[in-house]
């Protein structure tokens, strides 16, 4: 998978309409399906309109290390995101995307 989106251009806003909708991470093991639980904003940051953090849930199981991960979704293409494991959420594995 390539990249598609420009990390530098992403806001917020972008991803509060699929809040609750499902995106495919791609691991070196193949696809695991992410439904994004939370869109928050994180302060104030050198990016136009603030940082803010995504928070995914993954299927219980084993834990996927932190890492740079392909992650797409049809409206917003293939992002390159750095996801990091932070405990259970809801059902299953949680996994926070923080842009800063």
């Amino acid at each position: 998978m390539t990249s598609t989106v420009d990390l530098a251009k992403l806001h917020i806003d972008d991803f509060r309409p699929h809040q609750g909708a499902e995106f495919e991470m791609q691991t070196a093991e193949g696809a695991v399906a992410l439904k994004l639980a939370k869109v928050e904003p994180a302060g104030n940051s050198g990016r136009p309109r603030g940082a803010f953090s995504l928070l995914f849930a993954g299927p219980k199981g084993a834990w996927l290390p932190q890492a740079i991960y392909p992650v797409r979704h049809p409206a917003l293409g293939v992002i390159e995101i750095f996801l990091v494991p932070i405990g259970p959420l809801g059902d299953g594995n949680g996994y926070q995307a923080i842009f800063t």
